[in-house]
């Protein structure tokens, strides 16, 4: 059987998010002092040991979310824990260009590309913080249509209960009324 284009497009964002959360994941881990400096620049009203223990655990929940998601294995699972991840940058990313603190969003390595030498303005716009919440804001509105309409699948996957009839309704009624 073909796939619908609903079909397509729910398998195109889970491809989609789960390259990423690789991509973010592996450059935060080839670089965690790297990453630990941009952690530091977003001036979140944590403790310092909470901020690196962040450091250290979040690149290994975006790996096995972006495995996940890849490999289709607990799907639940994998986009919740990704649409949570992706509210905490929604809000981390929204409170820093709120304030407007020009750093860099600390997401992704785009020197793999090349771009860092050959277009210096488009690599400091691309990891903006303004660029950051546009783009988590997106992310995150994928994450949730696929939770949404997992959801929706499960619902009718489950059980179908037929609908009560008036005389069924009629006497659940008195019955809860105490009249019978």
């Amino acid at each position: 059987m073909k796939p619908s284009t609903f079909e397509k497009i729910r398998f195109g964002f889970r491809l989609l998010l789960g390259i990423l959360l690789l991509w973010a994941a592996v450059s935060k881990l080839a670089k965690p002092v790297d990453f630990l400096a941009s952690i530091y620049a977003y001036e979140l009203p944590f403790p310092r040991p909470f901020l690196k223990f962040m450091a250290v655990f979040l690149p290994w929940i975006e790996l096995l979310c972006g495995l996940l998601l890849l490999g289709n294995i607990w799907p639940d699972a994998a986009l919740i824990c990704t649409t949570c991840l992706l509210l905490i940058f929604v809000l981390a990313t929204a409170q820093a260009w709120a304030r407007g603190l020009d750093i860099s969003c600390g997401c992704f390595d785009l020197t793999i590309f090349g771009l860092n030498k050959s277009h210096p303005g488009l690599v400091q716009f691309l990891e903006s913080v303004g660029f950051a919440f546009i783009r988590n804001l997106l992310l995150t509105s994928m994450a949730v249509f696929l939770l949404r309409a997992r959801l929706a699948e499960l619902k009718a996957a489950a059980i179908p209960q037929r609908p009560l009839t008036k005389q069924e309704k009629r006497a659940a009624a008195e019955r809860a009324a105490g009249i019978k």
